[in-house]
C-alpha cells in the first residue's frame, strides 16, 4: 500500500518532531491507536456521513486502555478530521522507523516453528546484532510450516535457517 504509506509520512513525521522530548510514550500510545484502527467496524462507522468527528473521538478514546497526552488527543483529532483513520497503522510503522534510526535499532522479526524461552531469546538477538551489524528490538512470531529453526526478518534483509529453507533448497539441487 504505497498510497497509504504517502500518507502516512507526514503525520509520522510532524509526531515525530512534536514528540521528540518522550518519543516512547507516544510511541504506546500511536502503536494502540493503530491496532484499535485497524478494526473494520469502527472503520465503517467513522465513514458513515451521519457520524461527527467528535462521535468517531469519542468513541476511539473511550476504547484506549493507555491515557492520550494533550498531544495525543490533537493528533487523534487531527488525523480524523482530515479523514486519516485508515491511515493510523501506517502512521504508526513510519513514526516506529523514525524513532528506530534516531536510536540506531532496527526491528528484527524471529519466526519460529515453536516458542522460543526468554533466555534462548535473549542469545539470539545478541547472535543476530553482531549478524547484522546493529541493535535490534527482537520479537517473536509462530510459523509452524517452518517445521523446525528460525526465519529472521530485519528490514528488506532476511535470515533463513528453517528445515523448510533447507527442503526447499535439497528440492532445487534434487531437481536440476
Amino acid at each position: 500500500m504505497a498510497e497509504l504509506a504517502t500518507i502516512a509520512r507526514p503525520y509520522a513525521e510532524a509526531l515525530f518532531k512534536s514528540a521528540n522530548a518522550d518519543l516512547n510514550a507516544a510511541a504506546v500510545w500511536l502503536d494502540e491507536l493503530a491496532v484499535i484502527a485497524q478494526n473494520g467496524q469502527l472503520q465503517q462507522f467513522a465513514s458513515n456521513p451521519k457520524v461527527s468527528s467528535a462521535q468517531v473521538y469519542d468513541l476511539i478514546a473511550g476504547l484506549m486502555k493507555v491515557a492520550l497526552s494533550e498531544q495525543g488527543k490533537n493528533f487523534l483529532r487531527t488525523v480524523i478530521d482530515n479523514g486519516r483513520l485508515e491511515a493510523l497503522p501506517e502512521i504508526a510503522v513510519a513514526f516506529r522507523a523514525l524513532k528506530n534510526a534516531k536510536n540506531g535499532l532496527s526491528d528484527a522479526v524471529v519466526y519460529s516453528a515453536f516458542p522460543i524461552d526468554a533466555a534462548a531469546l535473549t542469545e539470539v538477538a545478541a547472535t543476530l546484532e553482531k549478524r547484522f551489524g546493529r541493535k535490534l528490538n527482537v520479537s517473536v512470531a509462530l510459523d509452524a510450516e517452518l517445521i523446525g529453526g528460525i526465519r529472521v526478518v530485519v528490514g528488506d534483509e532476511v535470515l533463513d535457517t528453517s528445515v523448510k529453507a533447507r527442503l526447499e533448497q535439497m528440492k532445487v539441487a534434487l531437481t536440476a
